[in-house]
C-alpha cells in the first residue's frame, strides 16, 4: 500500500501544472496585472495595451472582447477596472473584499462567478498538523465584451488555461462566457484531483484503525483530516444550487451553445460533492470505531489490572493474618509452617490465574 501511494503522488508531482512567467501571457514579475488580451473571433490579436485602450478599441470595433487578468491587486487597481467596466457597486465590493462564499451572480448584463481554488499539499505522513488543503481565490467578471479575472493565492495561475482556450478559437469565439466555462471547469477539476488525492490519506487512517497495531491510530489525524475536507466542502457545496440554476437559463452574456458545457462541469461538481460527503461519512465512522477501540483497549487493561489484584489479594491476605502478634495462632510452632503457607499461597494464586486465563481476563 505505501508503494502506491508514493507512485501517486510521484505522478501528481510530474503532471503539475507549472507557471513560466516568461511567457507574454503571464505577469512580469512585481506587478498586479497579468495581462490584459483582446480576442477577435476567437483570435488573440498581437500587441499589448493598456486596458482602457484594450476596452475602446473592442467597443469601437463592435467585436472580440478584452480579457484582463489580476493577481492580488491593491485596492486601487480594483477600483479602477470596476469603474474602467462600470460594473454594479455590489460586484465591486466583492472584488475588494475577499474570502468571499462561492457563488454566480447576476449584476444587469454582467455575471460573476467567485470560485475557490484548490491544492492537494504534498506531505510524507499524515500528523494532527498537516496542511492537507491549500485554497485561494479566484472572481471572474463577465461583460457582454470583456472579462475581468481577480486572483487570490499561490495557485491561481490562469496562464496554462488561455494558452489551452488559445488553442481552441472556435471555442473562444463563443465570447466571455467560454472564458467562463473554462475557468469553472478547471476550478472543478482541481476540486476532483483534491478529493482523489485525500482519499489516499483517507485510506491510509482507515488501515491503522483497523491493523492490529491499532495503537498507531491517532484521534488527532482523524480530526486533522476531518478537518482539512471541511475546508474543501466549503469551497465546493456552496456552488452546486447556483449553478444549476445557471443551467437552467443562461444569462447573458452565456452563449446558448454553451449550456452542454456547464451541464457537464455541474456533474463533475455533483460527483465532487458526493465523494465529499461519502469520504465525510466514511471519516465520522472511523472515529467512532477509533473510539470504541480505544473504549475496548481500556476496559481491556482494566480486567487485567483486576485480575492481577485479585490474584496478588491471596498471598496478601494469608500474610496480612501472620503477620499479626497474637501468641495462640495456628501452626506458629509447626516446623513445616512456613513452606506450607507458601505452598498454599502459590497454589491459590495458580488456581486464580488459571481461572480469569479460562474466562480471558488474562
Amino acid at each position: 500500500m505505501s508503494v502506491i501511494r508514493n507512485l501517486r503522488r510521484l505522478m501528481r508531482r510530474a503532471y503539475r501544472r507549472t507557471v513560466d512567467l516568461s511567457h507574454p501571457a503571464r505577469s512580469p514579475l512585481g506587478s498586479s496585472v497579468v495581462n490584459c488580451v483582446i480576442y477577435e473571433n476567437g483570435v488573440r490579436q498581437p500587441g499589448a495595451y493598456p486596458a482602457e485602450e484594450a476596452v475602446a478599441r473592442v467597443r469601437k470595433a463592435g467585436a472580440g472582447f478584452v480579457w484582463v487578468g489580476l493577481h492580488e491587486p491593491t485596492d486601487d487597481e480594483v477600483t479602477g477596472m470596476t469603474e474602467l467596466f462600470a460594473l454594479h457597486p455590489l460586484a465591486s465590493e466583492h472584488a475588494l473584499h475577499p474570502h468571499q462564499r462561492p457563488r454566480f451572480e447576476r449584476y444587469d448584463d454582467t455575471l460573476l462567478a467567485v470560485l475557490k481554488t484548490c491544492r492537494y499539499v504534498e506531505h510524507a505522513e499524515l500528523t494532527a498538523t498537516s496542511e492537507v488543503v491549500d485554497t485561494g481565490e479566484l472572481l471572474v467578471f463577465a461583460g457582454p465584451d470583456f472579462v475581468l479575472t481577480v486572483s487570490r493565492g499561490r495557485h491561481g495561475s490562469l496562464g496554462p488555461l488561455r494558452e489551452a482556450l488559445e488553442s481552441v478559437p472556435d471555442q473562444l469565439a463563443k465570447g466571455p462566457g467560454a472564458v467562463l466555462h473554462a475557468v469553472t471547469d478547471r476550478a472543478v477539476d482541481d476540486y476532483l484531483a483534491v478529493t482523489d488525492a485525500m482519499q489516499n490519506d483517507l485510506d491510509v487512517v482507515e488501515t491503522q484503525v483497523f491493523s492490529e497495531d491499532a495503537g498507531r491510530a491517532d484521534a488527532g489525524h482523524i480530526y486533522q483530516l476531518k478537518r482539512e475536507l471541511m475546508e474543501l466542502k466549503r469551497a465546493v457545496a456552496p456552488l452546486d444550487r447556483p449553478l444549476q440554476q445557471l443551467v437552467a437559463g443562461p444569462p447573458a452574456p452565456i452563449d446558448a451553445e454553451l449550456l452542454p458545457y456547464f451541464r457537464d462541469v455541474a456533474g463533475h461538481l455533483t460527483r465532487v460533492t458526493e465523494q465529499i460527503a461519502a469520504c465525510d461519512a466514511l471519516l465520522d465512522s472511523i472515529l467512532q470505531a477509533h473510539l470504541a477501540q480505544v473504549t475496548l483497549a481500556q476496559n481491556e487493561d482494566m480486567r487485567k489490572i483486576t485480575a492481577w489484584a485479585a490474584i496478588i489479594a491471596v498471598p496478601t491476605m494469608v500474610c496480612g493474618v501472620y503477620g499479626m502478634n497474637f501468641d495462640h495462632m495456628p501452626e506458629l510452632r509447626w516446623e513445616y509452617g512456613y513452606p506450607a503457607a507458601l505452598a498454599s499461597m502459590a497454589l491459590a494464586c495458580f488456581v486464580i490465574h488459571r481461572s480469569f486465563r479460562r474466562n480471558g481476563w488474562l
